[in-house]
């Protein structure tokens, strides 16, 4: 029983645009929502919570209607196909509207130049203002206007050019209020924006579930773990496109913290099409489904007519099971969540890091790992396999809360290149546990509990770290992510189902097929 790696491959192109949209997603909105339009970190988490808000109800039901599309197509892929093209034209759309917002805000964004550092400084001197790790501070009476004009992003020290703290502790909230001040005169933008972000992240959940739901669909179940971890290697593929991409265009220079991200938005778009066209071009989800079905029937895997309709009751232990699996990957995301949806602002202001190159070196190590996470957990189980990565998570998440700018880069990428191994570990192995406990017209209807409580986690994480953020300092990102992940080690131990099966053996050995 060996799996065909590569229609896997092809199957997973759905998957990397996914992982390719969200990596641009939440590395740069959080920057315009605070940069541009001057939000503070609680209402930049709620805007970033929208996604999720929306995904409670809208994964879970999209994937229970594609259980029951019967288009020509396949279940899966017309609303691949669908969502796809919506969000990335309208992706090009949201940066005419941030355009249009910088414009306005023309006066302020020459970043170093003294004329808009003594217009902020006009504006804000008699503002209470707080610095990123929580300082409150009144601008006129921490500088005067001179030696405020005088401050510059960069500075040379020990021959390397750095970021100067005095200008991401004071300049930059000082521009951030500015921005807020006119975004609250003139709502206009941010409104569009939102609205836009909106149509954007509803054509993304119509077909999150289904794309998701297309690997179990044909695929046999002994081999799911195996192929989840293609699937997660090649969103991980997308996610890393998408960072370099980001040191190319320097997103992360606080230079351009004001910059047009039309050009980005649109090479982002099109990398979504092209691995659209490609997923169109390969994949025959009706042909894949039907010979997934033979070779289940021929293993003894599974009643091919459970397979086909679908719906069983869960026992009372697997329901209890069911339960605590949820509650495990609620906690795991709310605690790695909140690092990717706030880590670009912490890093710009806590690291002074290009927060590309570490987020990259995380989906290194998560790309190096997925392959060899998926044969240990058909060797040892699931369950034993996560548990393992829940300890290296909360390790590196751990290490990283006594990390700054002074820290060992080594140290610095090695605890990145942990936390990415241990998402992966996570990764590979809590979907095929969800739908190891349903048939297979139900995986959709599963793959939708799956989302349900990881996007719940990403509903409120946003807010709460946010909120965490304003008031005690940025540097409560890590610490809180470090509990959260431990938390799921607990409710993971009481997991009893949804583990490998090895009750496909005795079909596999009257065949004498290798594993």
């Amino acid at each position: 029983m060996k799996l065909n790696y590569k229609r896997t491959i092809f199957v997973g192109f759905a998957f990397f645009l996914i992982c390719a949209f969200w990596q641009a997603y939440d590395n740069t909105i959080p920057l315009i929502l605070t940069n541009k339009f001057g939000l503070p970190q609680t209402a930049s988490g709620v805007v970033m919570a929208l996604d999720n808000i929306l995904a409670l109800f809208m994964l879970p039901l999209f994937g229970a209607i594609s259980d029951r599309c019967r288009h020509r197509l396949g279940r899966r892929t017309p609303f691949i196909l669908v969502g796809t093209i919506i969000a990335a034209v309208v992706l090009v759309g949201l940066s005419f509207v941030d355009n249009a917002q910088r414009k306005q805000f023309d006066r302020f964004s020459a970043i170093d130049d003294p004329a808009a550092l003594t217009e902020i400084y006009a504006e804000q001197k008699t503002a209470t203002l707080q610095t990123p790790d929580g300082e409150k501070f009144v601008l006129g009476e921490k500088f005067s206007a001179e030696s405020f004009t005088a401050i510059r992003s960069q500075i040379e020290k020990d021959g390397k050019t750095v970021t100067n703290p005095d200008y991401t502790n004071y300049v930059v909230p000082a521009r951030q209020a500015c921005a807020h001040n006119l975004t609250k005169a003139n709502p206009t933008y941010l409104i569009v924006f939102i609205v836009l972000l909106l149509i954007i992240l509803v054509s993304m959940s119509i077909f999150r579930s289904p794309a998701v739901a297309l690997m179990p669909d044909v695929t046999i179940k002994p081999l799911r773990s195996k192929a989840n971890a293609v699937i997660n290697l090649m969103g991980s593929a997308g996610g890393i496109l998408v960072l370099g991409l980001g040191m190319v265009f320097a997103t992360s220079s606080i230079h351009n913290s004001l910059m047009s991200y039309t050009s980005y938005f649109a090479v982002i778009a099109g990398i979504m099409l092209l691995a659209l066209a490609i997923f169109r071009w390969k994949v025959k989800e009706p042909k894949f489904v039907a010979e997934m079905h033979e070779t289940s029937r021929k293993l003894g895997i599974e009643a091919a007519d459970e397979e086909q309709t679908g719906g069983r009751k869960l026992t009372k232990p697997e329901r209890t099971s069911l339960i605590f699996l949820l509650a495990s990957i609620v906690l795991w995301f709310m605690g790695y969540n909140a690092v990717t949806s706030k880590y670009s602002v912490y890093a710009s202001n806590i690291l002074h890091k290009d927060y590309n190159l570490t987020l990259m070196i995380a989906q290194a190590a998560a790309i190096l790992a997925y392959l060899p996470v998926g044969m240990v957990a058909s060797r040892i189980g699931r369950k034993k396999t996560i548990l393992a990565g829940i300890v290296m998570l909360t390790a590196a998440f751990g290490v990283a809360c006594i990390l700054d700018e002074s820290s060992p880069t080594m140290l610095m990428n090695a605890m990145f290149a942990l936390a990415g191994i241990g998402w992966a570990t996570i990764n590979v192995n809590s979907f095929p546990m969800v739908v190891e406990l349903c048939r297979g017209g139900d995986v959709g209807k599963y793959t939708g509990f799956y989302y349900t409580a990881s996007m719940a986690a990403q509903t409120v994480t946003p807010m709460i770290s946010g909120h965490f953020m304003d008031t005690r300092g940025m540097t409560t990102l890590f610490p809180y992510a470090t509990i959260f992940v431990a938390l799921a080690f607990v409710t993971m131990l009481f997991v009893r189902h949804g583990d490998n099966k090895p009750t496909a053996k005795m079909g596999l050995e009257a065949l004498n097929v290798e594993d």
